[in-house]
């Protein structure tokens, strides 16, 4: 009998900001039908967008479980095309604050079978925004 996560896909799209950079920043995700927002204090733009990645993988790994994370496929929307370039080895982490974000993601992103980062248009990122200005407004 084949397991209903063997060739299971996980959409996830995350954002982060900040008013201001650096300013009051949080972090919004969208893991598959989840929704998450979270006011993260004073942060620049990368520092949030980064942080809203390892939510969204922390998050999956929880809903998920360890067994069935194993053996999904995350698609990974994000807007920043810095973090996708920079995830995906096109490009260095030049940023020493952004360097332990970078460990994190790729430590999370071993708990699944694969991890696709893909920079995607901010208007296609409609609803993690959405969650980071709820969260912003709810704290500033």
């Amino acid at each position: 009998m084949t397991s209903l996560f063997e060739e299971a896909k996980l959409i996830i799209y995350t954002d982060g900001g900040a008013r201001g950079n650096p300013g009051p920043a949080a972090i919004g995700a969208v893991v598959g039908s989840k929704k998450y927002g979270e006011y993260i204090g004073e942060a620049t733009n990368n520092v949030a967008e980064y942080k809203a990645a390892v939510l969204a993988l922390r998050k999956a790994k929880l809903l998920l479980g360890k067994s069935r994370a194993k053996a999904t496929e995350v698609e990974m929307n994000l807007d920043s095309e810095l973090l996708v370039k920079q995830l995906n080895g096109q490009y260095k982490i030049m940023n020493e604050d952004l360097q332990p974000l970078f460990i994190e993601v790729w430590n999370l992103k071993q708990d699944f079978k694969k991890v696709d980062f893909n920079h995607i248009p901010r208007e296609k990122n409609k609803e993690a925004d959405r969650l980071v200005n709820e969260a912003l407004d709810a704290n500033v």
